[in-house]
Order: C-alpha cells, then sequence, then structure tokens
C-alpha cells in the first residue's frame, strides 16, 4: 500500500456526538430556532469534522499552488505564461488581492511554486514543489504521467503536514496558473459528464469566437485522452495540473487530519472533483466558500452536492473567495461559543406547541 494510500484510508466520518452537542447548544442559544440560518449549519459542520462541540477557529492558512499548463500553445488564454511567475513575486510581496484579504481575516498565506514554466528566484517564503516546467499540452496527449500526478500529490499532502506541525485550525485552497481554468473545465467536464460548452467559461476574458475555439480544444483534449471518468487519478494525469493535483494533496491531507477544507472558486473546485473520486469520504470535510462566476463552477460544486457560503460574482482565484468564507465560518463559531443560552440570560424560552 502507497503511503498516499495510507493517508486515504485515514479519512474518517463526521463526529455526530460532536454535531448533536454543538445542535443542542444552538438551540439552547438566546435566539429562536434556527434564526442564524446557515451560520448555525456551519458551526455544526465544522463540530463534526473536528470532533469537538464547540471548535475554535484561530490558525488559518491559505495555500496557494502555482503552475503553467502547456495548452495555452493553443491560445486558450488571452495572457502570456510570463504572468504566472509574476504573479508569484506579487504574491511574496504581499501586492495582491489574496494577500489584503487574507490579512483581513487574519490568515497565513503558503505559496507554492508546483510547476511554473520559469526558474523562480529563491525566496524565504517561497515553497518549491516543482514537478515540472509546466504541463504538457493536453489537446496533444496527457498533461502530465500517472507518476508526475502521485508525485504532485504528495507534495501536497508534505506542505499539509509542514502546516499541521506549525499548528492548523482551518485551510483555504487557492490557485495561480495561466491556462487552469482550461484543464479545470476538461476536468469538470469529465467527472460531471456535463457537455464541455456549458462548463467551460472566459477565464480571462475571451471573446465569442475564442471561447468558441477554447471549448474545442477541450473537447479535442477529451477525445485524445479519454479520461476514465471513475478514476480520478487517470483524469488528472490526462487533463489536469500540477497546482490542481498539489490542491488535491492538500485535501486529502486535511481530511485525514480532520481540518475543514474551505474551498476557492473553479480551480478548487475541479481539484475537489478529482480528490473525491479518489477518496469518496472526503467530501463530508469539504466547505464551499463561495460561487465562481466560472459557469463550470456551478455545475463542479451540484456534483459534490456543496452549498457555497458567498456569491458575489468573484472569478479570481488565489484563495480570494475561501478566505473571505474562513471569516464568515469563524464568526459562526464564535456565536456558537460565546452567545448565553436562556437559562444563563435568565431569557423565556419560546412556548412549546401544542400536539
Amino acid at each position: 500500500m502507497s503511503s498516499l494510500e495510507k493517508v486515504i484510508q485515514r479519512i474518517g466520518h463526521l463526529d455526530e456526538k460532536a454535531m448533536k452537542a454543538a445542535r443542542e447548544r444552538q438551540d439552547s442559544l438566546t435566539k429562536p430556532l434556527g434564526s442564524l440560518g446557515k451560520l448555525e449549519e456551519l458551526s455544526i459542520r465544522v463540530a463534526g469534522i473536528r470532533g469537538v462541540a464547540m471548535p475554535r477557529i484561530d490558525r488559518k492558512t491559505i495555500v496557494v499552488m502555482a503552475s503553467d499548463h502547456g495548452v495555452v500553445a493553443e491560445g486558450v488564454s488571452l495572457y502570456p505564461q510570463d504572468v504566472t511567475p509574476q504573479m508569484v513575486a506579487n504574491f511574496l510581496h504581499g501586492g495582491a488581492a489574496i494577500n489584503i484579504l487574507a490579512r483581513h481575516t487574519g490568515a497565513r498565506v503558503v505559496v507554492v511554486d508546483m510547476g511554473v514554466a520559469a526558474e523562480l528566484e529563491p525566496h524565504p517564503d517561497l515553497v518549491s514543489k516543482k514537478i515540472a516546467l509546466g504541463t504538457r499540452n493536453l489537446m496533444r496527449g496527457p498533461a502530465m504521467s500517472r507518476e508526475e500526478a502521485i508525485n504532485a500529490i504528495e507534495a501536497g499532502l508534505e506542505i499539509l503536514e509542514r502546516e499541521v506541525e506549525k499548528g492548523l485550525d482551518i485551510i483555504g485552497t487557492g490557485d495561480m496558473g495561466i491556462g487552469n481554468t482550461t484543464s479545470s473545465s476538461a476536468i469538470t467536464a469529465a467527472i460531471t459528464g456535463e457537455p464541455v460548452a456549458s462548463v467551460t467559461g472566459r477565464g480571462t476574458g475571451l471573446g465569442d469566437r475564442q471561447l468558441a475555439h477554447k471549448v474545442k480544444v477541450i473537447e479535442e483534449a477529451l477525445r485524445v485522452n479519454q479520461p476514465d471518468a471513475d478514476d480520478g487519478l487517470d483524469v488528472l494525469a490526462k487533463v489536469g495540473g500540477f497546482e490542481i493535483a498539489g490542491l488535491v494533496g492538500v485535501m486529502i491531507g486535511a481530511a485525514a487530519h480532520r481540518i475543514p477544507i474551505v474551498i476557492d472558486g473553479f480551480i478548487s473546485g475541479a481539484a475537489a472533483l478529482i480528490a473525491t473520486k479518489m477518496a469518496p469520504q472526503l467530501r463530508d470535510f469539504l466547505i464551499a466558500g463561495h460561487v465562481s462566476a466560472e459557469r463550470g463552477h456551478k455545475a463542479a460544486l451540484k456534483y459534490l452536492g456543496l452549498r457555497p457560503i458567498l456569491d458575489l460574482d468573484m472569478h479570481l482565484g488565489e484563495g480570494t473567495g475561501a478566505t473571505l468564507a474562513i471569516f464568515i465560518v469563524e464568526a459562526a463559531l464564535k456565536a456558537l461559543a460565546g452567545m448565553a443560552t436562556f437559562a444563563q440570560a435568565s431569557v423565556s424560552e419560546a412556548e412549546k406547541k401544542a400536539e
């Protein structure tokens, strides 16, 4: 049994006892039953993930995986691949949207080079797990070998373990990589069975003609590679990306440690599709941070059975939506733990209706 398989086997289920205790506390707090809506659901869900009735979130991390995609050679993006290393530098210098929002939320940002198509300058805050200088062109054949896919997943596991050693209560997933919406659309179409055109969006702002071309590229990639929808690793290797594979590893590792996983947008959604194919029980540990304006993300969330916390028409990636959602999750847990009960506050409870 491989080390990856051993980690997958460690993934358990939601703690029903902790959820029951959290639900009973919610029902005893000074408010009408269910009046905090989804905040109540979130607090109970996180209690089940963490295995305690009143979990706390003090140590928050956003992992931003960066990689390039060989399919950009087919003209599927308005931006050149030079943007990927440039944005990695921006992350490291604290000038990107994810840096601003993470500081607001009190989360650490971990930047990982999974396969940027350039040799990056060393930086104390850059984690190098480079598998290759970008994936191969998925329209012409597999994006990566099965071995490369496993290596990238295991790199994500290593990142997660390192964060656990530092102390981790919740993790958010983020990404950067020119061409990664093409890969994510291919993954989503392959696993959900939805038509390529219905799960492919404009990415960085493609016009109608360019969007139609992008759809044809993805359709050809699926025809050439014939990914097995029931084999997440096969789909990943044939039409995925190194940053997507790294996020799969982060998700698997977090679930094994009973750490809530707040997924970001479309790329994270594609990674979640792969991760749940490899470890179906992992789905219980996922929280959808938001729904992206990228059309394929709704299909991915529907397939996963996840309701997003936020809907702000965002489609930036980087972990921005996940970071904002972590702020909401934290608020939900603070309400659960901090509010007074009816008995503590000497407030009369609602009268029970007669049968």
